[in-house]
């Protein structure tokens, strides 16, 4: 994880190549809904190409997807706590200095797992549940 002192306290920043692995089945969905894949192989090409419109599209479903961050150990409620992504460029996880206190993490290193709520019910969840909302 690296310092993100521009982000509000309720979003984190989630690199490119780990934004497009989490969510590649809704931007899968949103291509072929939209008319701009005729199937999954020509989607994946085009995920794979990295061409203009995947990130396009990989934005508006990150609009509404909360996501999970989780430091091991968990040993309390706020080792895990849920998030508003953005993308950033790079190939770190951007948190703001102040929520850092809950993962008992620092800057030096440390590893944080990214995990996405497939359900409505379990992204309603994690919405109510934001921390610092």
């Amino acid at each position: 994880i690296v310092v993100g002192p521009s982000l509000s306290l309720h979003r984190c920043g989630l690199p490119r190549e780990i934004a497009i692995e989490l969510f590649q089945t809704f931007v899968i969905r949103g291509l072929i809904r939209q008319h701009l894949a005729s199937n999954i192989g020509v989607a994946k090409s085009q995920i794979r190409e990295k061409e203009p419109i995947v990130w396009e599209i990989l934005q508006e479903v990150m609009q509404g997807h909360p996501v999970l961050l989780n430091r091991a150990p968990t040993l309390h409620k706020l080792g895990i706590q849920a998030f508003q992504p953005v993308l950033v460029e790079g190939r770190a996880i951007c948190l703001h200095p102040l929520v850092c206190k809950g993962f008992n993490a620092d800057f030096d290193g440390d590893q944080m797992a990214v995990h996405v709520p497939l359900s409505l019910e379990a992204q309603a969840e994690a919405r109510l549940l934001m921390f610092s909302q």
